[in-house]
């Protein structure tokens, strides 16, 4: 029992001491995406939109779809006419109605009118010309929403990367450093033995110190880098997670520079034709307002002195049609504003679609550039590391100056911080290129297992 007990403690105890913080879990890419694609602010916006593009659209049905309503009215009056036909209402009237007196000077009567109204559309085109036009509208508005959503995905990968770029940065100058510090200790010892003189010694330490303050920047650039990426998933407030250790090796990347099988339609494009086929639709709309409309309505009414529903019902139906030729311009001023909104979207959609041709050639030339970097970079990394070993070995058999060795030093590390910023920028620039052509950033999460 004590043995149980004491392997038990064994286990709980290192778990529970100061200073021991639980290891956070790593954020996948996916994962990223996918709180970003329900809570980034963008996003949630865009989904407003979408709802309001709906409601708008519903609000059209006022046009075709009958409307019911119930109306309640209680009139008392000693008017003639009135009171006479009150009393037809009610089915009060009797041979003494008729009675001289009491058709000129009738005593006030009151009535009570129920009734449930209903009125029909049967012939409204500008009606249903709005309803189309609100319908293409709604589909550019999701049109423009998934490419909010591509956009907020391109974002995420930019701050997920960032920072495991500036955690790259901060390893790179970490070994840096604890190298400059090795070189210090050497010039120290060199300078006991006589061997160089009390300059380099300090000129190791102020080289050193230099690395040291360019160390205590990126580590806080890497606090910011958290904060920058739980904004970009609309979580600002959540930076419980770590990332890889380094971002994904040339040969992932590369695998976001093969063109797609087939041609995707980008859903900016999509937008603009949809916003231009609404705007045309709109025109069509304001030309209906000047065609007849036709409708139908049906009443059933209750008439009583005193009591709603009360009495004997009445019914009656009919058609209604009516035809504005000329309300003070109005109508020829509606039309003539589609007609201009018309034009105005149709320029916008072909703008786009010569912006989209351009934005595909301009990423791809980003990538050529970004790739070929990363090989340059991939080549100076090894050149400044085999530069820094010669220069060290020079410098331990008094051919070399300390400060020739800590420029040596200092080039590696720079080396090492720019081959690694080119490999961010190829990435991004895939990715950018990946959306050019239409993509929506899904074939993104293809990186998470590279550089962990």
């Amino acid at each position: 029992m004590k043995l149980s007990l004491l392997l038990l403690l064994a286990v709980l105890v290192p778990a529970t001491l100061p200073g021991q913080a639980p290891s956070r879990p790593t954020l996948p890419l996916s994962t990223a995406i996918a709180r970003a694609d329900s809570h980034a602010y963008a996003n949630r916006a865009a989904v407003a939109g979408i709802d309001l593009r709906s409601a708008q659209r519903a609000s059209t049905l006022r046009g075709l779809l009958p409307t019911v309503r119930a109306e309640m009215g209680y009139f008392r009056t000693t008017d003639p006419l009135n009171a006479f036909g009150f009393s037809l209402r009610q089915r009060s009237v009797s041979p003494a109605s008729f009675s001289p007196d009491r058709l000129n000077y009738p005593d006030a009567t009151g009535n009570l009118g129920t009734g449930l109204v209903a009125e029909v559309p049967l012939i409204n085109l500008d009606a249903w010309a709005g309803r189309s036009a609100t319908s293409a509208a709604m589909g550019a508005e999701a049109a423009s929403a998934r490419w909010t959503q591509a956009s907020s995905r391109l974002d995420v990968l930019r701050a997920y990367y960032g920072g495991v770029l500036a955690q790259e940065k901060v390893g790179a100058l970490e070994a840096g450093h604890a190298a400059a510090k090795s070189y210090v200790r050497l010039a120290q010892s060199l300078h006991e033995q006589g061997l160089v003189t009390r300059s380099d010694a300090l000129l190791a330490e102020v080289k050193a110190g230099e690395v040291e303050a360019q160390l205590l920047d990126a580590r806080g650039d890497l606090g910011l880098s958290a904060r920058q990426l739980a904004l970009a998933m609309g979580t600002p407030d959540d930076t419980a997670f770590t990332l890889p250790e380094s971002l994904p090796d040339v040969s992932a990347i590369e695998g976001l520079t093969v063109a797609p099988d087939t041609v995707l339609l980008r859903a900016d494009l999509e937008a603009a034709r949809l916003g231009s086929d609404a705007a045309n639709q709109d025109v069509t709309r304001t030309k209906a307002l000047l065609l007849p409309r036709i409708n139908g309505f049906g009443r059933y009414d209750w008439n009583s002195p005193d009591t709603p529903f009360g009495g004997k019902p009445a019914w009656t139906l009919g058609v209604m049609a009516s035809w504005s030729f000329f309300s003070g311009y109005g109508e020829l001023a509606e039309q003539r504003a589609a007609k201009a909104r018309a034009a105005q979207a149709g320029a916008m959609a072909e703008a786009a679609e010569a912006q989209a041709r351009l934005d595909v050639a301009s990423r791809r030339k980003e990538l050529d550039v970004a790739l070929a970097t990363v090989a340059i970079a991939d080549r100076a990394v090894a050149q400044t590391a085999e530069a820094r070993r010669i220069v060290a070995r020079k410098y331990e058999g008094g051919l070399a100056t300390v400060t020739e060795l800590l420029e040596a030093n200092a080039l590696e590390i720079r080396s090492r911080l720019e081959r690694s910023a080119a490999q961010y920028r190829a990435l991004v620039a895939a990715a950018a290129w990946r959306q050019a052509l239409g993509g929506d950033g899904t074939e993104l999460t293809t990186l998470d297992g590279d550089g962990n």
